[in-house]
């Protein structure tokens, strides 16, 4: 009679199931310190004039590594960034005025116009290592994602509830800890939508950030981007569906292991006062939350290191009420004179390059603001048309965002580039042309600001608002004029704003494309932008960006201002 052994792993005690799950924790730890380690070894080695890019598919993998480590550090800078610079700018209203109109300056000028002097400065800072071309890609990643960040957040420290506010006060919170307990996890939505938009756009943005021409310097750098910018260039189907294919890849992997979890996490910051019906679950967050392991460093290393900057901060609150020393008040005015002369210097600079420009490039730039702000325009109120539908239907469904979501952030991801061979294709067989497809491009740029902005908003509908709708029987159009559009407005707003400066960021390649050796172009401001940076004219290229910056600045002065106005006095919550 045969004996009946259970296996060994049914014979382990019951604490050695949990240990298992720490597994994939530890290994994943593991793995990214390797991956730093090796990042760290590569970018210290000597700087490489002119790399050849293998089309290869046995090389998308180290490519594709190569490119999410640029896009992860500079997501983790952004992130940074964003959210000291919106809440200086939300709690003091005098920075408020000089940082706003700075933030829509800045989100205005183009990856290209950053280029020339970010990749200058840094191979002049590291010239003999790679780590200066490494700095410079990352940097200017990073510029394409931290606006629409630094917006969301600003807008959500802005329509904070005025009577959690006044709780705070009635608790004697310390600045720290109102920050931490409420401001934060009141923009935690906005935010990790807008955090998936933004890695969304470096993707997008990725092959001009690894490879770019500074006259008749070829400076490029291993990943996807340069990748596929290689094969546009050669014209190569093959390798751009391969390196497509890759980037897709990553893309699932990144929304399992990271957005889903994230996103999953954020809803428990949802201000409702009743518990939803419906929520987004996820496998890895559950994962995380049952793991001993992290338990373990949150109370040994977390809890310990919170408690001691929460004392740092409250000595360092107790000695700012001292009265300032006249050293310290010398030196905070000696630091102003410099960067007032700093900054003037600059601006003088900047107008005798500018007095170098003939006028026939002036009345080129005129020409291509002109055409390029009709683009730009027609291709947001397309974009908005489908995004405000969409965007609140797959928000009030957990269910439904969970698939969506991913698809939105592939074809959010997608290089303009990459993708722009099979559009002028198509429309030169309809009958279009250059002028129609980059309106098609700048959508394809544009419209996923709108709409991950729309889907955070409505997932931040509370729920008990929502109940009352249906208490009161409203129908449709009196849901939508009554609850759905004043509780997505501010979002709304915050993602046109984006928006329109992606936009504009966008006509840089989408006006002017090259393929199998050939240039394509068409009257714009973008066009003028690349054909500058290709040419080494720096004249044109500084007037360009001036004029395209005074365009966004202006426009956002005069309509998305008053907006936000609105959003944070009429429709808060």
């Amino acid at each position: 009679m045969a004996i009946f052994r259970p296996p060994r792993w049914a014979t382990l005690p019951p604490d050695a199931g949990l240990l298992l799950r720490d597994v994939p924790i530890i290994v994943g730890g593991l793995a990214l310190l390797y991956g730093l380690l090796s990042l760290a070894r590569i970018w210290a080695a000597p700087v490489v004039p002119q790399l050849t890019i293998d089309l290869s598919p046995r090389a998308l993998p180290a490519y594709a590594l190569y490119s999410l480590a640029r896009i992860g550090i500079a997501y983790v800078v952004s992130m940074l960034f964003a959210v000291a610079y919106s809440y200086i700018a939300s709690h003091n209203r005098i920075a408020e005025r000089v940082l706003i109109p700075l933030l829509d300056t800045l989100q205005s000028i183009p990856v290209l116009s950053f280029l020339p002097p970010v990749m200058l400065a840094m191979i002049a800072l590291v010239p003999t290592r790679q780590l200066g071309l490494e700095l410079g890609s990352i940097f200017l990643i990073a510029t394409g994602q931290v606006w629409n960040m630094a917006f969301s957040a600003y807008s959500s420290m802005k329509t904070v509830p005025q009577d959690l506010r006044e709780a705070t006060v009635a608790f004697r919170l310390g600045r720290w800890q109102t920050f931490t307990a409420l401001e934060l996890p009141f923009a935690a939505i906005g935010l990790v939508w807008n955090s998936v938009m933004s890695v969304a756009g470096g993707w997008f943005f990725l092959m001009a950030c690894e490879m770019f021409v500074l006259g008749d310097r070829d400076l490029r750098l291993p990943g996807l981007g340069s990748y596929l910018q290689t094969a546009a260039n050669a014209g190569d189907t093959r390798a751009i569906g391969w390196g497509i294919a890759a980037m897709v890849t990553v893309i699932v992997l990144l929304d399992q292991l990271l957005w889903r979890p994230l996103i999953a996490w954020s809803q428990k910051f949802k201000f409702e006062q009743v518990e939803a019906t419906e929520t987004l679950g996820s496998p890895v967050l559950e994962l995380l939350e049952r793991s001993r392991v992290l338990l373990w460093v949150s109370r040994r290393v977390a809890a310990p290191a919170s408690a001691w900057l929460m004392r740092r901060l409250a000595e360092t609150r107790r000695q700012s009420r001292q009265p300032r020393s006249s050293a310290a008040t010398w030196l905070g005015a000696t630091i102003a004179l410099f960067a007032l002369g700093a900054l003037t210097y600059a601006v003088w600079r900047m107008a005798a390059t500018l007095g170098t420009l003939t006028r026939a490039e002036l009345l080129e730039l005129a020409s291509g603001a002109g055409a390029t702000f009709v683009r730009v325009e027609l291709a947001l109120a397309i974009s908005a048309l489908w995004t405000i539908p969409v965007g609140v239907y797959i928000g009030l469904r957990p269910r439904i965002a969970s698939v969506a979501q991913p698809l939105a952030q592939i074809a959010a991801s997608m290089p303009a580039t990459a993708l722009f061979p099979i559009i002028i294709l198509l429309l030169v067989r309809a009958g279009g042309g250059l002028g129609i497809g980059s309106i098609v491009l700048l959508m394809l740029g544009t419209q996923w600001y709108v709409l991950f902005n729309v889907i955070a908003g409505a997932s931040a509908i509370p729920t008990d608002l929502r109940e009352v709708c249906d208490v009161f029987h409203l129908g449709r159009l009196d849901r939508w004029r009554r609850l759905l559009l004043p509780a997505i407005f501010p979002y709304l707003i915050t993602g046109l704003v984006t928006a329109s400066g992606g936009a504009w960021n966008a006509s840089v390649v989408a006006e002017y494309f090259r393929f199998r050796g050939d240039t394509m172009s068409t009257v714009g401001l973008g066009a003028v932008i690349s054909r500058a940076t290709d040419h080494g004219e720096f004249a044109l290229l500084l007037g360009a960006t001036v004029l395209m910056a005074a365009i966004v600045v202006t426009v956002n002065r005069l309509v998305w201002r008053r907006l936000y106005t609105l959003a944070s006095t009429r429709f808060a919550l």
